[in-house]
């Protein structure tokens, strides 16, 4: 050992002048910053506005309900936005706590903070690198680098392999990274970067730096409350002005105003997204999508490009034996069986050992060859393990044959003349991403004049199913993009398997092989700057990044490492692409329920707004009261809107293309359709109470207005289901949850009106039994005009372009 390490006085000097050697977080934003900022959508000041509304008017229960919701919105947020915080904190936990290094020429162990460059670091199996570093000795070192690049397999480490040049993507021969563990073998290794040098700290500063933007719903939705806001203002303001130039008194002009911002904010949108959400979360769980941030449930339905990794996503994630080539396949099974030092599982499947070998052993098994056969039919006499810079493996057994396998440009030139044509099936297998084997065998213990048996070509083989969502996604308008840490060659070969590259694409485009974390995180900014909705998949550290700096991060759940989950909006149970487009799905169904169920609602809060203003602007008595409004909005806005965000997901959702970034919650065709909504139910509403009016009762004709527009808002649920779609082609009864509810809100709506104490409260007059058929059949009247002309347009008639329900 010619390593004599630092001196303690020189390593003091360098950790005074470099720093502890640790995961830091970089400028940390305030808590009190996370907490004012879940109070800007002008949603949440609508609601405050509402708070407030219901509370002068003596509506305590209204006031707290709006209150808890704005606040547990605001919560939830909070959370969400600590992510990066959460995300450090797992990378911090991944260092190593104490490392052996060389001190004044001997061993010595310290806490890894204390570790600085130019240190030697003593690794052997078990060990966590603390420190990235370049090897100064290995004997058989192996690391498992699958927490900093997300492959599985064992990288061979060698003190005179150069490759690798710290550029974060791992697999260097003669580098280790921090955070990574020693797999096999001991090592020297001399320290060159520490704390937030690393390749670890350059992963964790991209995170700090990734951006966490509002969601599209998120934006959708603080364009919708933006423009209520706007309207809910000037409505009132209308009001009062008209009120004062018609010399009303003063509180008449307040009450009438106040009627008006009750009429017009829809109080349980926020609680209507939220739990729409929540019922995502529900779906997507069945579909081993675990949610973490819930507006993710609905961004997942708006990608349009899904940016994935390979293994365990797109493939199965275990080696398999995929060709040989070779005269005698069984011969060539059984020298390769011969050559390995894995453990085969029961069954034939599994167990302990390089993933390579247990391919081939499993490919062994279904040949009817055992290595327990093998091992005891010619014992072990010597064997030569693996090692990166010989890049083989020999074993020499008591039958006299050597059995060696590896590299084919390892074996060859140790082999006897005649091999062309296996160096070219090695370049054309190789071409189609497989992996590689050369088998070769000798006579005696040296590794010369060997008799080339054969190659064996493995890979990860294609996920059935993924192959099929992958298929999904391009016809959803979806675009798959695979990012690797493997081979281009088996990149693009995966790739073209998968129907991810098809005839006529840019490969370079959709195919992204040995990327760095930085690479990945500017591919998601790429796509990001071009409009897309980028959702990204991944399981090692060095996806983190990229998964913050995404639309929608989603983790693998099997194989992701606590950092990759910390930085994602969704974890994927079982690792699987096709779950993530059965997600997506879902996602879709989410989307088209909450505009529906917001059309839905803000079409009946634009009737009440008519309703009032047009009886302002006519002159007449206040046609509803401020309890009748809210209580309007508790009936109609809270139990069917519940029940319509419920509604199954429509059987054409993923034949329709992507919703571009910049369509709105609700576009010209929904605000006609509301706008339109609106009048009609106005219209009949004002007409029952000018003409109820004109007989003279006011508490009558208020009271039969009152019973027209609520049942005229719980029959029109029924329309909302679908904007093109009349009523049994949707499926009548395929949401039995809006059935009941219907009809239980018909049944209390009757209630008020005949029980004696509820009249009172609400200062109803008793309507007959005919005039309570008048308020139901009038009731009948909008939902009805609404489905004819749905049914017009798909008739193509004129009618069709003038209300699109």
């Amino acid at each position: 050992m010619t390593a004599v390490g630092l001196a303690s006085a020189e390593a003091l000097l360098r950790l005074q002048r470099l720093g502890a050697n640790e995961i830091r977080r970089e400028q940390a934003t305030s808590r009190w910053a996370l907490a004012a900022a879940q109070m800007k959508s002008p949603l949440v000041w609508l609601l405050l506005g509402a708070c407030l509304v219901a509370g002068l008017l003596g509506e305590l229960a209204d006031a707290i309900a709006i209150g808890v919701i704005v606040v547990i919105n605001a919560v939830v947020g909070f959370f969400q936005e600590s992510r990066a915080e959460r995300a450090i904190l797992a990378l911090r936990a991944m260092t190593a706590p104490r490392a052996r290094v060389l001190r004044d020429g001997r061993q010595s162990m310290i806490a890894a903070a204390e570790v600085v460059v130019g240190d030697v670091l003593w690794l052997e199996a078990g060990d966590v690198v603390a420190a990235d570093g370049r090897l100064i000795e290995a004997n058989l070192l192996s690391t498992n680098e699958a927490p900093l690049t997300g492959e599985s397999l064992p990288v061979g480490k060698s003190a005179a392999d150069d490759r690798g040049d710290g550029d974060g993507g791992g697999g260097g021969g003669g580098l280790v990274y921090m955070g990574t563990s020693v797999s096999t073998g001991t090592g020297l290794a001399e320290v060159t970067a520490t704390g937030m040098a690393t390749q670890l700290g350059k992963i964790a500063h991209l995170i700090q730096t990734a951006t966490d933007e509002p969601t599209p719903l998120q934006r959708r939705l603080a364009k919708v409350g933006t423009v209520l806001l706007v309207l809910c203002l000037f409505i009132v303001v209308l009001t009062a002005v008209l009120g004062f130039l018609r010399g009303q008194a003063l509180l008449g002009v307040f009450v009438s105003a106040i009627s008006l911002a009750v009429a017009a904010v829809p109080e349980g949108l926020p609680a209507i997204v939220t739990i729409a959400l929540a019922i995502g979360v529900q779906r997507m769980a069945a579909r081993h999508v675990l949610v973490r941030k819930l507006p993710a449930v609905e961004t997942l339905g708006s990608a349009t490009v899904i940016c994935t990794d390979k293994t365990g996503t797109l493939t199965t994630g275990v080696m398999s034996v995929r060709e040989l080539w070779g005269v005698d396949h069984d011969a060539l099974v059984r020298a390769a069986v011969a050559c390995c030092d894995a453990e085969l599982g029961e069954g034939g499947r599994g167990g302990a050992g390089d993933p390579t070998e247990l391919a081939i052993l499993a490919e062994g098994f279904d040949r009817g060859l055992r290595r327990e056969r093998v091992e005891a039919e010619a014992p072990r006499r010597a064997v030569i393990p693996f090692d990166a810079g010989r890049r083989r493996m020999a074993v020499f057994r008591a039958d006299g044959v050597l059995y060696v396998k590896g590299a084919f440009e390892s074996l060859q030139p140790l082999c006897l003349p005649g091999t062309d044509a296996a160096a070219a099936a090695t370049a054309e297998m190789a071409n189609r991403g497989y992996r590689v084997l050369a088998v070769a065998t000798g006579q005696g213990g040296e590794e010369k004049d060997l008799r080339l048996v054969g190659l064996i070509g493995l890979a990860d083989p294609p996920r059935t199913e993924a192959v099929e969502a992958v298929a999904a996604a391009r016809a959803a308008g979806i675009r798959t993009v695979m990012i690797t840490g493997d081979h281009p060659q088996t990149a693009a070969a995966i790739a073209r398997e998968m129907g991810i590259v098809r005839p006529g694409d840019d490969p370079a485009l959709l195919v992204h092989a040995r990327a760095t974390p930085e690479e990945k995180l500017n591919i998601v900014r790429q796509w990001k700057a071009e409009g897309a909705v980028v959702a990204m998949t991944g399981d090692g550290v060095n996806d983190a990044p990229a998964l913050r700096e995404a639309h929608v991060g989603i983790a693998m759940g099997r194989t992701g490492t606590e950092v990759t989950r910390e930085a994602s909006d969704l974890v994927l149970a079982d690792d699987n692409f096709a779950s993530i487009i059965a997600a997506v799905r879902e996602g879709r169904g989410i989307f088209d329920n909450i505009r529906k169920t917001l059309v839905y609602l803000l079409a009946g809060n634009t009737g009440e707004l008519l309703v009032m203003l047009g009886a302002a602007l006519l002159a007449l008595p206040l046609p509803l009261l401020p309890l009748h409004l809210l209580w309007i909005n508790l009936v109609t806005d809270g139990m069917p809107a519940l029940a319509l965000v419920m509604d199954p997901s429509s059987e054409d959702v993923m034949r329709r293309p992507p919703r571009t970034p910049s369509e709105p919650m609700l576009g010209r065709r929904e605000w006609v359709n509301i706008g339109a909504t609106g009048v009609l139910q106005a219209t009949v509403t004002l007409g029952v109470f000018w003409w109820r009016l004109g007989q003279g009762d006011v508490a009558a004709a208020r009271t039969l207005a009152f019973s027209t527009l609520v049942f005229g808002e719980l029959f029109r649920a029924f329309a909302s289901r679908s904007s093109t779609r009349v009523l049994w082609e949707v499926g009548a009864f395929s949401n039995l949850r809006l059935i009941v509810v219907i009809g239980a809100s018909v049944l209390v709506q009757i209630g008020v009106q005949v029980i004696g104490p509820m009249q009172r409260l609400f200062r109803l007059a008793e309507l007959s039994p005919g005039d309570l058929l008048l308020a139901f059949g009038l009731g009948l009247l909008p939902v009805t005009l609404l489905e004819l002309a749905k049914f017009a347009a798909r008739m193509r008639l004129p009618l069709a372009s003038e209300v699109r329900s």
